[in-house]
Parts: C-alpha cells; sequence; structure tokens
C-alpha cells in the first residue's frame, strides 16, 4: 500500500484528494462572507430608517369617495357601500435632480441621495365626466382628495412649491395607502371647479437610499432624473429613451404611455390585482456600486479551488523534476495558507479597499509559501520560483476578479494555458521510470538510516 502510494498514479490521486478538501475551508469562506454581507444589508437598512429608503414617487393621482345603494332581498334591508375611485392624470413631467453623498453605519456604506423633484401635469374633465356617467356608485365630488404617493414618507424633506389651478395649497397628513405606497393629500371640491381642467405644479424635496424610480400614473408620463454619479444602474419596467454617460455623472430621459402598462387610467381604490401591477410598472435609476468589496470577495472564493490545485500541481512538479519529496501533512499546510487568504482578504477589503486589501494579502501568503516551499525542498532557487509562480498566479486571480465582463472568457483561457504548460514541462518524464527510480532512493535513506 505504502509503495502504491509513491507511485505517479497513488501521488495523483492523493493530491487530487487533498485538493477536493480544500473546500471545506472554501465553503466556510463563502459563507462568511454572505454573513458579512447581510450584515452590510442590515446597515444600509439603519441608514435608510434615518434618512430614507428605496423611493418610488407615483405623481399625483386623484381620488374621489363613491356611494353605492346595494339592493337586498327581502328578508334584508338595503345597504351602503363606500369605496373609493382611483382616476390618473392625462400628463406627467417628472424631473428629478440627485445630489449623492456617501453614508456610513460603522464599517459599512451605501449611496444615499436627496432629490429636487420637479411635478406638474394636469386632470382632464372630459375623464372625469365619462367615468363618472360609466360608474353605478354615486360620486362624492365635493370630498375628492388629490394624493401624491410616495413609497417611503420618511424622505420627504421639504415641499418647496405646490400650486393646484395656479394657486397656492398645503398637502395634509394621510392614513390612506394604495398598495405598498403611502400618500399625502389635498383636498379638492370637484363641483366649485366645474368643467375646467385640474392642472398641478409641485416642488419637493426627496431624500433616498440606493435607487429613485417613478410609476408612470398618467396616459403620457415624461420623465427626466440626472446626478453626479458615473455607475448608473437603469432598472425597472423600462430602460431610458435618451440617456447621455460621462465622468461626472449621468442624465436620462423616459417616455412611457398608458398603452405601455397592463393597468388603465382608473379602478377602484383597494383592487389587489391593480395594486399589484403597480409596482412592475416602476422604472428609474440605481446608484449601482461596480464589483463592491463582497461581490469581489465572492468572485475571488469562486476561484479557490482552481488555484489551490495550481499550487498542488506546481509542487508536484518539483517532485518530479527535482526528484524530491513532499509529504501530504505539507500539501495541507500549503493549502491551509492559501484558504487563509481569503479570510485575510475578507477582514482587510472591509477595512482599507479591496485593492489594497488584495496586494497585502497575496504578499502575505506569497512569502509564507514561498518560504515554506524553500525549506520543504531545501532550495532557496525553488522557494523563490513557486514564490513568484504563486505571485504571477495572484494576478491573475485579480485580473479576472475585475473584469466583470470577460471574467469567463479569460478564466477559460488562462486554464487552457495551464493545461498546455502542463503538457509541455511534463512531456520527457517517464511515469514508469520514475516510480522505479524512487526506491533506490528510499532504500539508500533507510540504509543511512541503519548505519
Amino acid at each position: 500500500m505504502g509503495r502504491w502510494m509513491q507511485s505517479p498514479t497513488g501521488k495523483v490521486l492523493g493530491i487530487g484528494l487533498l485538493a477536493l478538501l480544500m473546500l471545506i475551508p472554501l465553503m466556510q469562506v463563502r459563507w462568511l462572507v454572505q454573513e458579512r454581507q447581510g450584515m452590510r444589508e442590515t446597515a444600509i437598512e439603519q441608514i435608510a430608517q434615518g434618512w430614507g429608503g428605496r423611493q418610488v414617487i407615483g405623481g399625483l393621482v386623484l381620488a374621489v369617495p363613491t356611494r353605492e345603494l346595494i339592493a337586498a332581498d327581502e328578508k334584508e334591508k338595503p345597504r351602503v357601500r363606500l369605496a373609493s375611485e382611483t382616476v390618473l392624470a392625462d400628463d406627467v413631467q417628472v424631473s428629478a435632480a440627485m445630489h449623492v453623498q456617501m453614508r456610513r453605519y460603522g464599517i459599512y456604506g451605501a449611496p444615499v441621495f436627496t432629490s429636487t423633484v420637479q411635478l406638474s401635469g394636469r386632470f382632464l374633465p372630459e375623464d372625469l365626466a365619462g367615468y363618472q356617467r360609466s360608474s353605478s356608485a354615486e360620486w362624492l365630488t365635493d370630498k375628492a382628495e388629490l394624493r401624491l404617493l410616495l413609497s417611503d414618507l420618511r424622505g420627504l424633506q421639504e415641499v418647496t412649491a405646490l400650486k393646484i389651478n395656479g394657486r397656492p395649497v398645503r398637502f395634509v397628513s394621510s392614513t390612506d395607502r394604495i398598495g405598498d405606497l403611502a400618500s399625502v393629500a389635498i383636498p379638492i371640491d370637484l363641483k366649485a371647479l366645474g368643467d375646467q381642467p385640474i392642472t398641478f405644479e409641485a416642488s419637493l424635496k426627496v431624500a433616498g437610499t440606493e435607487s429613485l424610480q417613478v410609476l408612470p400614473l398618467a396616459r403620457s408620463t415624461s420623465v427626466e432624473i440626472n446626478a453626479p454619479w458615473s455607475d448608473p444602474s437603469f432598472i425597472g419596467a423600462a430602460l431610458p429613451g435618451e440617456r447621455k454617460l460621462d465622468a461626472g455623472g449621468f442624465s436620462a430621459h423616459w417616455r412611457m404611455l398608458d398603452l405601455n402598462r397592463s393597468y388603465g387610467q382608473h379602478w377602484v381604490n383597494g383592487d389587489t390585482r391593480i395594486e399589484a401591477l403597480l409596482g412592475a410598472s416602476a422604472f428609474g435609476v440605481q446608484l449601482y456600486q461596480p464589483v463592491d468589496v463582497y461581490q469581489r470577495n465572492e468572485r475571488a472564493g469562486k476561484y479557490g479551488l482552481l488555484f489551490i490545485a495550481m499550487t498542488f500541481v506546481a509542487f508536484f512538479l518539483f517532485e518530479v523534476l527535482k526528484r524530491l519529496r513532499v509529504h501530504p501533512v505539507q500539501y495541507l499546510l500549503v493549502g491551509a495558507a492559501l484558504a487563509t487568504f481569503y479570510v485575510v482578504l475578507l477582514a482587510l477589503s472591509e477595512q482599507i479597499g479591496f485593492g489594497a486589501a488584495y496586494a497585502l494579502a497575496a504578499a502575505a501568503v506569497v512569502l509564507i509559501v514561498g518560504g515554506y516551499a524553500a525549506a520543504v525542498l531545501r532550495a532557496r532557487r525553488a522557494g523563490l520560483l513557486l514564490g513568484g509562480v504563486l505571485a504571477l498566479v495572484y494576478a491573475l486571480l485579480y485580473g479576472l476578479i475585475a473584469a466583470e465582463q470577460y471574467a469567463l472568457l479569460m478564466g477559460a483561457g488562462v486554464l487552457l494555458v495551464t493545461v498546455a504548460l502542463l503538457m509541455y514541462l511534463t512531456r520527457r518524464i517517464d511515469w514508469y521510470g520514475w516510480s522505479a527510480a524512487a526506491e533506490p532512493v528510499r532504500g539508500e535513506a533507510v540504509t543511512m538510516e541503519r548505519s
């Protein structure tokens, strides 16, 4: 059994088993990354509680209470059903200028913003008259409200201007909601307005965390968002028709029609089917942080087994080419040092950033493994060479982590070159002869010990 383990086949299988064994600490590191990422999300929630969360602006909608007499059978009295009809505007224009900064909670940070939002639009009297005629309920038009919908009212910092038909008005608090959206309201008497359209203008200051979206709650919705953020991610139901990106920030413009969404211009408030569709129609921008610390750590961990295996293969090649011996325990120690790299990288990257953390962690592991290899293989040159190879491996790994879109292509190329290099270096090795030649070396060592 011992002789078989010293054979090339046994040695290769043993090294492969040791490499697979290193999956255990690598999986522990991946769980640690996920745990720290969860702690970061908790920190972002804490920031949002005091500042404002991910914001969705719904514009102004018209809510009209309704009353309907429900006929009953002979045994029951007629009853009155109270409801509320939600009516959307004919057109809405939204302009949002975002001012971004980083807020921190402990060691974790998230981009937050304050946005100056300009809203304007109108409701057509013929729309209101048509919806009222088609309804079986009585519309209480003297008790109507215009409601501003916002996902997180904690972020509504200021209302600098608010006009209905050119006259200044004020918002009042409201407990009414439409789906997940809270609201503030403006009482309005539709009877007093008669047949004239309802126009509105509003200037708001809204704070939020990470993303700003708009709901297309009008027959025609025009939205413009700009911010000094060079890495926006346009999210939601629609991409901007026009956008401009540069180092100083971005600007984007959307135009949505009622034909582009899956609900109509009015509905009975409380219709869960409509409310479920509202969130799916939102669109806007997320303040994306390209390949953040935890994404990079997770990506580095995905290549962990590959690079541990490559290092083991390098040690094995020194065994074969230099006629040296490396014990399985020594392979395990080298693997433990390589696995420790990922823990050190995670811990440092939370404090000093990923680039500097990667350089320090890689340098430490290269020095440790290179020095250990020099001692184990009893050759300083071998230690320097293995340290250089390991440094090259970490440089390649950093390139794979940094290349977001081409990581798979680069990884496949590195793997192909590595296999080709191994085949080239071992092309003249007589594996059967190496196994037979190993016996005298072992026998000579035993004789020396007895003498």
